[in-house]
């Protein structure tokens, strides 16, 4: 750990090490455990998410993030981010990736993690007690970083005035009057797998959601959804949590665009997407301009003001039209959704 933070403070590089997660494919639903529920999960959940502090190094205070996935079965992938968690310090694209491991059971139980840097010196740490304790070759402990629980700094936002209600679910009311094929949980929420009646154009849309926790699944079968805006362009809806940030995975324009920063937080917390999308324009039947969109994820704008060229494929409208409605996709994982809201601008 002392060799890596005299790296950090010299040469700004941070070189990932191979990691355990498989590549994205698109998967069908899987006989894995999905948790939509997060007071009901497995042993392993209360040890995944992010974590924060900061590392006195030559004198001077560095803040790291971590951020720690549950692989199933006692398994983790860990990445540690100089300057801070993303959207919180980090700058891309330096960061550090390792493995965990859980031993024991209960409150005794430890998640002991091993990281081989670029020199192949080894790093150990350990997550214990709801705490990241990372340490120095010798044995001697660095440094404690307590768990993050962060939130979107737009979550629970009212609707503006002359905005429309989809769908509530924060409340008494579930109604879903406005949306064809509407589900609701036992717990009051949206099911995935749903169609606005309505078509819009020019709009801001507000959509709350959380992602199921499948920790045995990975790639596209990992809680993926997507909100298609106009029934033709989706914002991808996944548990990339701790990945790269790909046009597929959270965040992404499907086959457009890529985030400009991964925000994705852990399964089964609440999150954000704030999206401004700017219809395409016609001429009769002829296409003049495509639709742009501008996107907040979590509060942090991940796309601004992007072209999106043509229609992505999965959503309800096979051409692009000056309107169409919001579908949220159903791809067989437990996604929930409240608080959705549109103004229309057109």
């Amino acid at each position: 750990m002392q060799r890596f933070i005299h790296f950090v403070l010299s040469a700004g590089l941070l070189v990932g090490l191979s990691v355990t997660r498989l590549p994205v494919v698109i998967a069908a639903p899987s006989d894995n455990p999905a948790y939509a529920d997060p007071t009901k999960t497995d042993t392993d959940f209360p040890f995944q998410g992010e974590y924060s502090g900061t590392i006195t190094a030559q004198g001077q205070p560095m803040p790291i993030g971590v951020q720690v996935i549950a692989l199933g079965d006692g398994k983790f992938d860990v990445v540690a981010y100089p300057g801070g968690l993303p959207g919180d310090g980090w700058t891309p694209p330096n960061k550090v990736k390792g493995t965990g491991v859980r031993e024991g059971e209960g409150d005794a139980a430890v998640v002991k993690i091993k990281a081989v840097d670029w020199e192949g010196n080894s790093h150990l740490a350990e997550i214990r007690k709801g705490e990241f304790i990372t340490f120095a070759e010798s044995g001697r402990e660095v440094g404690r970083f307590a768990k993050a629980n962060r939130s979107s700094t737009t979550l629970g936002e009212k609707p503006p005035q002359g905005a429309i209600v989809i769908y509530d679910g924060t409340g008494t009311s579930t109604d879903t009057s406005k949306l064809a094929d509407g589900r609701v949980s036992e717990d009051g929420l949206l099911m995935e797998g749903v169609t606005t009646k309505d078509s819009f154009g020019d709009a801001r849309w507000h959509i709350e959601f959380r992602l199921p926790y499948q920790p045995k699944d990975r790639g596209q079968g990992r809680g993926n959804s997507g909100a298609y805006l106009m029934g033709s362009y989706e914002t991808q809806m996944l548990d990339s949590f701790g990945l790269e940030g790909k046009d597929n995975e959270c965040g992404g324009i499907y086959q457009a665009a890529a985030p400009f920063v991964n925000m994705c937080l852990p399964p089964l917390a609440w999150q954000t997407y704030d999206i401004d999308v700017t219809a395409p324009r016609f001429e009769g039947e002829k296409k003049v301009a495509n639709a742009r969109m501008t996107v907040r994820h979590n509060g942090t704008v991940i796309h601004n003001n992007v072209e999106v060229p043509g229609i992505t494929p999965g959503g309800p409208l096979k051409q692009e039209a000056a309107k169409g409605p919001l579908y949220l996709q159903n791809h067989g994982n437990p996604v929930r959704y409240r608080n959705i809201w549109v103004l229309p601008k057109s």
